[in-house]
């Protein structure tokens, strides 16, 4: 029984006047009437010590932001997108909400049995993180696989920004090919600049420096001044940012219906790129997103090569003649290489004033002209004008 039950049942009672309970209970003589006031009023059931827990909290987690947590938790679970604390918290604030602590949206979400424990993970302390000082630094690339709705093997090809986690190209492929890796790679310098160095694994299509050589993408990262790094084998860790990428990527395809082609994959894929650069808050970028986080800071070029070129690539074979032909605002260009060459395969690297024609097999550059629009044959400027040496024999 606790002791003011036992204060007013000796008052009620008369065995203690309230001075007499006052003094052998250490209460003051104005309490002991609260008390018994209480009796009157409740019974002896409400003469039990109160919570001094304030009726009201300013701070306390309104009940539209609790709805609006378990809203957006299922909301992006069902869209296959993180639906962590964090970026719900992200979320809220986007939305005009003043978000709660993640502690407390963590709570939320355990009361309404949201959160199936998990095992520990590694502590971040652990891990040591790297990151690229300026958006277009780093490029990481790699592709993945993924099953049509008839099985059908696709591989996604993807190059995101080391840096702002950008995501600057991701399409699907049957498969991806040395050919489709360089003409990707093409098309998104031609839209955001050159990287000053690219990321990947040692796959054929980055690289064939463990069959002794070097292949067209290669060649191509030397022609234009990046730097190539590629992981160690078996060291996925390096590439780690694409790697955890393709996690999410398929995460959010896993909550979408299966495409029944290729066409409708890239779809998805375009649909998907969208989301996850412009309206996806990222973890890493304290709950900014890849677009805002690219916009934000000067880009890294290589060294001393122009930002605002256009580079197009082309593969062919120089003829019997030693020469190749060039297409440029619909009017055929002839290109003198040297019949000493002829019938070897050649990667043509176009950009605004140049056309460089590079060995495929061995790297070699072959040739080197100007751009001269009034005329149709460019010559080599890697061979002074006149007869060719091999003529001379």
């Amino acid at each position: 029984m606790s002791k003011h039950r036992v204060i007013v049942l000796s008052v009620v009672n008369n065995q203690l006047t309230v001075t007499e309970a006052a003094a052998r209970y250490g209460l003051s003589r104005q309490r002991i009437y609260q008390l018994l006031s209480r009796y009157r009023e409740g019974g002896i059931e409400a003469v039990e010590p109160r919570s001094h827990r304030p009726k009201s909290n300013p701070r306390a987690t309104s009940a539209l932001v609790r709805e609006r947590i378990v809203e957006l938790r299922l909301e992006l679970m069902q869209s296959g997108l993180d639906a962590g604390p964090v970026s719900i918290a992200s979320h809220l604030e986007l939305e005009g909400h003043r978000p709660p602590s993640t502690s407390t949206i963590r709570r939320i979400l355990h009361a309404e049995n949201l959160i199936t424990p998990e095992p520990k993970k590694r502590p971040k302390s652990s891990l040591r993180r790297f990151e690229a000082d300026q958006p277009n630094e780093t490029w990481q690339s790699d592709f993945t696989h993924w099953r049509l709705a008839n099985n059908v093997d696709i591989e996604i090809l993807n190059w995101l920004d080391d840096h702002s986690r950008y995501l600057l190209g991701c399409t699907a492929h049957q498969p991806v090919t040395g050919t489709i890796a360089l003409n990707e790679f093409t098309r998104v310098i031609n839209e955001y600049g050159p990287p000053a160095s690219t990321l990947t694994d040692n796959g054929l299509v980055y690289t064939a420096r463990f069959r002794g050589g070097k292949n067209a993408f290669e060649y191509l990262l030397a022609t234009l001044g990046i730097k190539q790094k590629n992981g160690s084998p078996g060291h996925p860790q390096t590439q780690g940012k694409i790697e955890r990428f393709h996690q999410t990527l398929k995460k959010w395809l896993t909550a979408q219906p299966r495409a029944q082609t290729v066409e409708e994959l890239q779809q998805q894929l375009d649909n998907f790129r969208d989301i996850y650069n412009n309206q996806r808050p990222h973890r890493a970028l304290a709950g900014a997103t890849p677009a805002t986080a690219y916009a934000a800071t000067i880009k890294a070029t290589p060294g001393g090569h122009p930002t605002d070129d256009h580079y197009r690539i082309r593969f062919d074979t120089v003829d019997q003649f030693g020469k190749l032909t060039l297409r440029r605002a619909g009017k055929l260009h002839h290109l003198g290489i040297g019949r000493i060459h002829a019938h070897k395969p050649a990667l043509i690297i176009v950009d605004h004033t140049t056309v460089t024609v590079i060995d495929r097999q061995t790297g070699e550059i072959f040739s080197e002209h100007d751009i001269d629009p009034a005329r149709n044959y460019w010559r080599n400027k890697q061979r002074s004008p006149g007869r060719w040496p091999e003529q001379t024999l």
